[in-house]
């Protein structure tokens, strides 16, 4: 007989690399899932994990699998400590989306660290961790991963987005679950901070300081991507040929990219909401402390944002990764071909057991 109520933390760590999310929830089922996010924080990387998984992506095979192993001890020394702060003495599992290092998926290939068997063996808890892998070799996306549990979760909403590093939207049409990466957001807007010394953009007080380039803002409005219908999916490796490149090889001012990339953002985002009209937005991550991007964005939608509580602005994605554990131990899909493009619904992740 399947349990009902389930003590999991969940694990996050986004491509803006700004720490990792750790989100200690109880789940309970009752016909339907509800749950309750009981401790939750952000542990910043110190600046040489900063500058290690943002050079990840370059590393040959055997260093890559050195960094893995550090990152995964890392995860593991973190969590305890958390554990320890803040008392918990009911843990069913730990659930680890890791940090992806390689998506490409079109060629069969993803690779998140800290997934790591070793991640159990440190902690001494059960493990639940790479969801990826599986839908990928289904012929999937591996992304994004999300959407069950907004369907699970948050099933009140027509549409959940989430503004982290990339902007991704999921929702049901025709009884079928659809998702997808909208554009970058945060991975491109907090780059350029940084060509300017600062970590972020904060309250959009940069971007909003700057102009549109009208020419950029075009190119960047005709890249392929935004022409193709999900199943689809983002990463690093696009953002570099598609928006470093671009933007590097011209003497732009960065407040003018952060202006237009704000721009460009908007209009990809009002693109797809605005095919229903006025509809109710859940709408979290980093991007909504974004004032100007949120005025921005609502200048061009119609649609009616409803911003949550903190703990579910910061940590939905934590939240949902525990949640992605759960199904997993109860056998259960946690990945939908309508929303990957797998050649089947599946249960993904692997499960290291500890018995106790």
């Amino acid at each position: 007989m399947k349990k009902t109520s389930y003590c999991i933390i969940g694990l996050m760590s986004g491509t803006s690399i700004d720490g990792l999310d750790i989100c200690y929830s109880k789940y309970t089922y009752n016909g339907s899932w509800s749950f309750e996010i009981i401790n939750a924080e952000t542990i910043p990387y110190e600046e040489n994990w900063i500058i290690t998984l943002k050079n990840a992506i370059n590393l040959p095979p055997i260093e890559l699998a050195h960094v893995d192993v550090k990152y995964t001890e890392l995860v593991a020394s973190l969590v305890l400590n958390f554990i320890s702060l803040n008392k918990i003495d009911n843990l069913d599992a730990i659930c680890s989306h890791g940090h992806t290092v390689i998506h490409k998926p079109n060629e069969g290939i993803t690779y998140q660290i800290g997934n790591l068997q070793l991640l159990s063996k440190i902690t001494n808890y059960t493990c639940v961790c790479d969801f990826r892998t599986q839908d990928v070799d289904l012929g999937g996306q591996g992304a994004p991963l999300v959407p069950i549990g907004d369907q699970l979760l948050f099933s009140q909403y027509k549409y959940c987005i989430n503004l982290g590093g990339f902007s991704n939207i999921s929702f049901v049409q025709s009884n079928n679950l659809l998702a997808f990466d909208i554009c970058p957001l945060n991975i491109v807007l907090n780059h350029y901070s940084k060509k300017i010394g600062h970590d972020f953009d904060n309250l959009g007080l940069l971007s909003s300081s700057g102009e549109v380039l009208n020419n950029l803002l075009v190119k960047l409005n005709s890249l392929n991507y935004y022409q193709i219908d999900g199943p689809k999916s983002l990463g690093l490796e696009w953002v570099v040929e598609n928006f470093y490149r671009e933007l590097d090889n011209h003497d732009y001012n960065p407040k003018d990219i952060l202006r237009t990339v704000v721009e460009h953002a908007a209009i990809q985002i009002t693109k797809v909401l605005d095919r229903s009209g006025n509809d109710q937005v859940l709408i979290t991550g980093g991007g909504v402390k974004n004032t100007f991007f949120m005025n921005t964005l609502s200048s061009y939608s119609s649609s009616n944002f409803v911003i949550p509580e903190p703990y579910i602005i910061d940590y939905k994605e934590a939240l949902i990764f525990g949640f992605l554990g759960i199904l997993k131990l109860r056998k259960e899909n946690n990945c939908i071909k309508s929303v990957t493009g797998a050649s089947k619904n599946h249960s993904s992740g692997k499960i290291y057991k500890i018995f106790k």
